[in-house]
């Protein structure tokens, strides 16, 4: 079952945008941040107690192809972000 979470930053939250999510059957939180040196949008997953896991650039994956962020981070999860949609995928 695929997950779906939409990518709505916010200018007016810091970071501007949060969510919790489930990878593996434990509870993240997914944090993205503005990079203005690259110009372009950098993710990171930490446990509940901030602990981080895996920070990365957000790539995103056209329809066709999926391009996963936190590769080999996780046994059964996969997490993407889906150019044309706006949302995170995430499995199972």
């Amino acid at each position: 079952m695929t997950t779906y979470v939409p990518f709505v930053p916010s200018n007016n939250a810091t970071p501007p945008f949060t969510a919790n999510v489930v990878l593996d059957g434990k509870a993240y939180q997914l944090k993205a941040v503005w990079n203005f040196a690259a110009q372009r949008w950098y993710i990171s997953l930490a446990q509940q107690n901030q602990s981080p896991v895996w920070y990365g650039p957000l790539l995103g994956s056209p329809l066709n192809s999926n391009i996963y962020l936190a590769p080999s981070v996780f046994q059964n999860s996969t997490i993407l972000y889906r150019t044309d949609t706006g949302n995170f995928e995430i499995n199972p």
